[in-house]
């Protein structure tokens, strides 16, 4: 994937209707200070469109950053910042789960996990809830450049044992850093819009669609 264009499109709150894009959305979900910002704006190529900050819970909107006019990344408020009050923290949840349950363009959701640790609960409930929502998270094991190399397979196997998610779940190590990660998820993305125009094609074509009248098509 070759990024051309970006632009923070939409901005939505707590009471905002979800858009209703006429373009393939992804989202980006993961814990406050997980690095998910400095991941977007690495895909992005852009230096601080996604706003980064040292003060985790800054993200209180859902942010939709529109991608060479041929897909949505979705920026959702990261969760689980323990000096949040409850009222904050529930407002959060809520704009979550609206988009989740709501979006439908929604096709694909990235869950941020820190390669460092293993997946707190935060982490676990966040997993179990996309889960449920219908989807099969894409784990990003985000500030790989802060372990050995030789640590990654382990890392690796912590987080997919902790979130219990079989091997097959993809995971991949990233690093804003260095963009270690970032040629394996432009591959998804292409894949996701290639599959996408191709089902999109199919369903025009379908020759169960037309109309032959009393006679069989020969």
């Amino acid at each position: 994937m070759v990024i051309k264009n970006v632009s923070l499109e939409t901005v939505i709150g707590v009471t905002s209707a979800i858009p209703e894009n006429d373009k393939p959305e992804v989202a980006f979900a993961g814990k406050s200070n997980v690095g998910k910002s400095s991941l977007i704006n690495a895909l992005m190529n852009r230096k601080s469109l996604a706003r980064t900050s040292s003060q985790p819970g800054k993200t209180q909107t859902i942010n939709f950053y529109n991608i060479n006019n041929e897909m949505y990344f979705v920026d959702l408020p990261g969760y689980g910042y323990a000096n949040a009050n409850v009222k904050v923290k529930a407002q959060w949840g809520k704009m979550i789960e609206k988009y989740l349950k709501n979006s439908k363009a929604l096709v694909a959701v990235f869950l941020l996990i820190d390669i460092r640790h293993a997946p707190g609960q935060n982490d676990q409930d966040m997993y179990s809830w996309i889960v449920e929502n219908g989807f099969e998270p894409i784990i990003i094991a985000t500030k790989s450049d802060k372990i050995k190399r030789s640590q990654l397979s382990k890392q690796v196997k912590l987080i997919r044992d902790t979130l219990g998610c079989g091997k097959d779940a993809l995971i991949i190590p990233f690093s804003s850093e260095t963009k270690a990660g970032r040629d394996e998820v432009y591959a998804l993305l292409d894949d996701m819009l290639e599959s996408l125009t191709y089902n999109e094609e199919s369903e025009l074509e379908d020759p169960e669609d037309e109309d032959f009248g009393d006679e069989a098509p020969v």
